[in-house]
């Protein structure tokens, strides 16, 4: 396991009871930096400016994660190929990482002890089974729809956050189901419940004659396996977003991430995004949140071992209980056989297993741009330029120079992604708070890869429920502080319209 001093965490906490808590998510305490110099922040200012010329693309811009950028490939396998400049011997435990992503955890007691531990409440028995080929996942289709990755997260209002989190909105899990609702489990144990979606059309008129039609999503869960939920339940449905470029998002400078921030809206453009700043498990401090649907990780990390407790059930030594999400309601559930043992640091996968998931994970690359000089493309990109989505959809980023990461050391790199938490109005609300995110806010979703979803996943179901059936259905669910954006989409000619969607569909 990664480990830091014991002297430098005192420093470290220390440090923080004098300072206010927007600083602290400043220390990247997950990663080995090497300083930048005064002339390597100025080029790097330089090179990340926006483009104001549209006649032709931008040095590099078709190598969206700089050197680590992968080639394209006509596969479903387009998003699982390891960093494109991966060393030979890293690429083993990259390929070791991706079996113990793929692995099928089962149920304990079992005649090994490598693959025990499952449950015993879970929503997927791998993190493949949620992340089909390292892509996009989807809403159920039907009651019968075995391929779907929908979990449904849970949370009542209540409890103390804590002190030197600023603005964190108080929430406790469900008194009875926990964090999210486990709709699978091992035998001998009922399910949590079942979700179920029912949709609302609407029909959006565009210019030109063009119509759209979104479909609003109303959920309710069924099949109730402990009882009635609690009379303040309050739920938020997500599905499994791709997984390519998830280290180069991790190396990203947090004081970058920062200086982008706008909570009060000085410059007056009415965008005003806010850090999320979350207590991390590993270190015990508050850190910039990077990962999951409101930012409520701060490292993939922390992230895989989030996922593999409240997923799969599965412990680790950041979140050491065997059982997984089950609560003191749930007395069976919680002395149930686990999988803990003394060979995997008294977890149900040790520190060197969750290592080579998050390594896997950090490692899988981004597919090269496609058709980046295309006249249509081209104009896409200035239609989304001129239209403001650059305000969240931050197009270029540098990352840190790191000691002992080369893959994701000092990369110019194209997300399309500001990290940072913004308010997406009604439309798209979950009306669940999130550590400091409310429920109408929402980290900007990196957009890299987004035109290879149905080659990948089969589908192309957008956002962070799957409502948007296309892209255009989800720049039209924008709302909030995309809301003007949204209407010059609706508004402009037919052709910007198709152009921008064209530009979307080459990232």
């Amino acid at each position: 396991m990664r480990w830091i001093s014991t002297l430098f965490l005192t420093i470290v906490i220390g440090f923080l009871s004098t300072v206010s808590d927007t600083r602290a998510e400043l220390l990247d305490l997950h990663l080995s930096v090497v300083p930048r110099t005064d002339s390597e922040i100025e080029r790097i200012k330089s090179v990340t400016a926006p483009t104001t010329d549209f006649t032709k693309p931008e040095q590099f811009e078709g190598n969206s994660a700089g050197a680590a950028t992968v080639r394209i490939t006509d596969t479903r396998n387009a998003f699982s190929q390891p960093s494109g400049n991966i060393s030979f011997e890293k690429e083993l435990d990259f390929k070791v990482g991706n079996g113990l992503f793929k692995k099928l955890w089962v149920s304990s007691p079992s005649s090994t002890l490598a693959s025990d531990g499952l449950g015993p409440l879970f929503n997927a028995r791998s993190c493949q089974r949620c992340h089909l080929k390292d892509g996009r996942g989807h809403p159920p289709e039907g009651p019968e729809d075995s391929r779907a990755s929908m979990l449904m997260r849970v949370s009542v209002p209540g409890g103390a956050g804590p002190d030197q989190i600023e603005g964190y909105l108080a929430t406790l899990p469900d008194p009875t189901y926990g964090g999210q609702i486990q709709d699978l489990s091992v035998a001998g144990h009922p399910a949590e419940g079942r979700i179920e979606i029912r949709y609302i059309e609407e029909t959006i008129a565009l210019s030109d004659g063009e119509s759209a039609s979104l479909r609003k999503p109303t959920y309710t869960i069924s099949n109730l396996g402990y009882g009635p939920l609690h009379a303040e339940t309050m739920f938020s449905a997500r599905v499994a977003p791709q997984m390519i470029g998830l280290g180069l998002l991790d190396a990203i400078p947090a004081s970058d991430i920062l200086a982008l921030t706008d909570p009060e809206d000085a410059d007056g453009d009415g965008i005003s995004g806010r850090t999320q700043i979350v207590m991390s498990s590993e270190y015990g401090v508050p850190m910039l949140g990077r990962f999951g649907l409101k930012a409520g990780q701060p490292s993939v990390w922390e992230q895989s071992a989030s996922a593999f407790a409240g997923d799969i059930g599965i412990s680790t030594t950041l979140f050491p209980a065997g059982y997984g999400d089950c609560t003191e309601a749930q007395d069976r559930c919680r002395t149930a056989p686990n999988g803990d043992t003394d060979i995997h640091d008294d977890a149900e996968i040790s520190d060197v297993g969750l290592e080579l998931v998050s390594f896997y994970s950090s490692n899988l690359g981004v597919p090269a741009r496609r058709d980046v000089g295309d006249p249509q493309v081209l104009h896409g990109k200035q239609v989304f330029y001129e239209t403001g989505c650059i305000a969240c959809h931050t197009p270029k980023h540098v990352t840190h120079r790191l000691t002992d990461q080369p893959e994701q050391s000092f990369q110019l790199i194209w997300p399309y992604t500001d990290m940072l938490l913004h308010d997406m109005g009604p439309g798209l609300a979950d009306s669940r708070p999130e550590v400091r995110a409310n429920g109408q806010e929402w980290r900007t979703p990196p957009l890299w890869g987004i035109g290879l979803t149905e080659q990948v996943s089969g589908h192309t179901y957008f956002l962070h429920d799957g409502r948007a059936r296309n892209l255009l259905e989800a720049v039209l669910w924008h709302g909030g502080e995309a809301e003007p954006h949204k209407q010059s989409v609706i508004d402009m000619p037919a052709a910007d319209r198709a152009a921008l969607i064209r530009f979307l569909e080459s990232l």
